[in-house]
């Protein structure tokens, strides 16, 4: 009797490992999936550069990426932020600002609603 019941418990754990495998597997399928499908969508953008009259255009958002030939002058007379260089403690020389450089914008508009 006892060994029916071992026989009939290494059964049910080999087949319950088998179907939690399976789905392990189909788990991993499926974010793979959705993983590639988002990265072709963003890499679409990652070899484009914002030159010209595209750098008038841009949207002044809360994060900020500094485009090609953007001056911080130039961002803080678009986005209205005289405070840039004070709220971004990582820009030690005003002058060394460069394409890609991630920047808090709070334009004076916003902080007159948040006092």
């Amino acid at each position: 009797m006892a060994a029916r019941l071992s026989i009939r418990i290494i059964t049910t754990s080999k087949s319950m490992a088998s179907s939690s495998s399976w789905c392990s597997v189909l788990a991993l399928v499926f974010l793979s999936l959705i993983l590639s499908s988002s990265s072709v969508e963003s890499s679409s953008l990652v070899g484009e550069s914002i030159k010209g009259n595209q750098l008038l255009n841009r949207a002044c958002d809360e994060v900020y990426i500094v485009g090609e030939g953007e001056t911080l002058h130039m961002i803080s007379d678009k986005c209205g932020d005289p405070f840039i260089v004070e709220q971004n403690p990582h820009i030690h020389d005003p002058d060394d600002v460069f394409p890609g450089l991630v920047i808090k914008i709070t334009p004076l508009k916003s902080r007159k609603l948040l006092s």
